[in-house]
């Protein structure tokens, strides 16, 4: 016999007290705290109950009872269904404060060790259109809002077995094979979507069919752009398959609507998902690289490099970084998942030598032609891992470190390199962080040996709840 599928519950009017992290605000009942998804405090609304547990429940605002004085509101026409700028309804420096608080609650709660006061976050100069890269998905698959349903139901209309809607844009939140049809996108400079809907609005035209992940079957998979400060702007089209005559009819139809287009690449992906670091690009026109320039610094970025996807603000995120280091000329600077080199270059020219260490060789590749391209020839660059690589030989050879500079994935540090830095003991670490609360365990770990003694926030992407947080600590004697 079946289970009768139980609805989630909905808590009715409720009235939204504080934000509490990761986007969401927060609101109690009877004691109970209940996290809300799409609420700022001082809305009152009805939640959906997603998880319900004895002390806590998380869910989503489903209707506004009252709206928070403090909303503005959002420029994008796909708020509330695009997942990418969920904080549009919150004024920018609503948003600061929220940052900030929560780089601080992180640290305190799970860190547990003595800090210095936090310095007030360094906000952006642009709160939209700042970023470097954007990727868009073709999909036969479009995603259908609540009221479309709403309506198709009502009259009698339903889904067909094999979708017929071809689109261009985001994945919808926590959706793998629907796709938010995105006509303008406001977190890139143009060309990004003239060239986004030339590309999709010739393909449509054509006959092109656009990729159905679920079924594995069209032929066109994703859209990826990049510009850079400098005004270079690179397009990868990913293809399932190759076919020559139509591939040159698409890429040709953009080099002529769009001669802004400075390199155009395509990647053919046969495989089951999305991802390319397996994969080799293909040059079909223009330069095989764009540069991005910070400060006096010059970055070569390839499809596949990684590059900080705010430009503006990578530059503000490694001055701090610089001035954290404390330089004076004389020391060993060690920059750990160093990447395309950026930071470690940035910082060269106050330092005796920079040592980069990256597990992906391609980035290590990247970053040595990067020191080429800046002249900087006391930098050198080494793939594989620290904690194998930072042996008493490899310190005859290249110095042991004065100052470490660490900037991990959202995972944090693994414990093995925490150890290692505890081990090597340099005067000075300088953690660069995109998750605080990752941060706060590893600084907890490194307390060992270490004082914090300056704390800077930094927001790299208005509009959501992500924040980028640097802490210099010292060696204690």
């Amino acid at each position: 016999m079946s289970r009768k599928k139980v609805k989630n519950p909905v808590l009715e009017k409720l009235r939204v007290d504080d934000y509490a992290a990761e986007g969401k605000s927060l609101a109690r009942i009877e004691g109970k705290v209940i996290f809300i998804e799409g609420a700022v405090p001082g809305d009152v609304v009805d939640v959906l109950l997603k998880k319900n547990k004895k002390d806590w429940a998380e869910g989503k605002a489903i209707h506004f009872h009252e709206r928070s004085p403090m909303r503005v509101e959002p420029f994008c026409s796909h708020f509330g269904t695009c997942g990418g700028c969920k904080w549009q309804m919150l004024p920018y420096e609503k948003q600061l404060e929220y940052k900030q608080n929560e780089v601080e609650q992180n640290l305190r709660r799970l860190g547990r060790i003595p800090l210095p006061p936090l310095m007030p976050i360094i906000g952006c100069e642009k709160t939209s259109r700042y970023r470097n890269k954007l990727e868009f998905t073709f999909s036969s698959r479009r995603y259908k809002t609540h009221e479309e349903i709403l309506r198709e139901r009502e009259t009698l209309l339903s889904e067909p077995e094999i979708p017929d809607d071809q689109v261009l844009g985001f994945h919808a939140p926590g959706l793998f094979d629907k796709v938010i049809d995105i006509d303008t996108c406001h977190l890139m400079e143009e060309p990004a979507n003239q060239i986004k809907n030339v590309i999709r609005d010739f393909s449509k035209q054509q006959g092109y069919r656009f990729f159905d992940i679920r079924r594995h079957t069209g032929w066109l998979r994703n859209l990826i752009v990049r510009k850079t400060s400098t005004g270079e702007v690179m397009v990868n089209i990913c293809l399932a398959y190759d076919d020559e005559t139509e591939r040159k009819r698409l890429l040709d139809n953009l080099l002529e609507k769009i001669p802004a287009v400075s390199s155009l690449y395509y990647t053919i992906n046969p495989k089951k998902n999305d991802s390319i670091h397996d994969l080799t690009p293909q040059l079909y026109a223009g330069k095989p690289f764009i540069t991005e320039q910070l400060e006096d610094r010059r970055f070569r970025i390839s499809p596949k490099s990684f590059f900080q996807t705010n430009s503006l603000q990578a530059e503000r995120l490694y001055q701090v970084t610089r001035d954290f280091c404390e330089l004076t000329g004389h020391e060993v600077v060690y920059d750990l998942y160093c990447g395309t080199g950026s930071i470690g270059l940035f910082v060269s020219g106050n330092c005796q030598s920079v040592i980069g260490i990256e597990l992906v060789p391609e980035a290590i590749d990247d970053a040595k032609e990067n020191a080429l391209l800046n002249n900087v020839r006391h930098a050198h660059f080494f793939s594989g891992d620290v904690t194998e690589l930072c042996n008493d030989a490899f310190f005859e050879l290249n110095g042991k470190p004065d100052v470490i500079i660490t900037d991990p994935p959202r995972a944090g540090m693994h414990e093995k390199l925490v150890r290692k830095i505890l081990e090597i003991e340099a005067t000075l670490v300088v953690y660069v962080s995109c998750n605080s609360a990752t941060q706060a365990r590893d600084l907890q770990w490194l307390h060992e040996k270490y004082d914090i003694t300056r704390i800077q926030p930094v927001d790299m992407f208005p509009q959501t709840q992500h924040i980028e947080n640097v802490a210099q600590l010292k060696l204690r004697v």
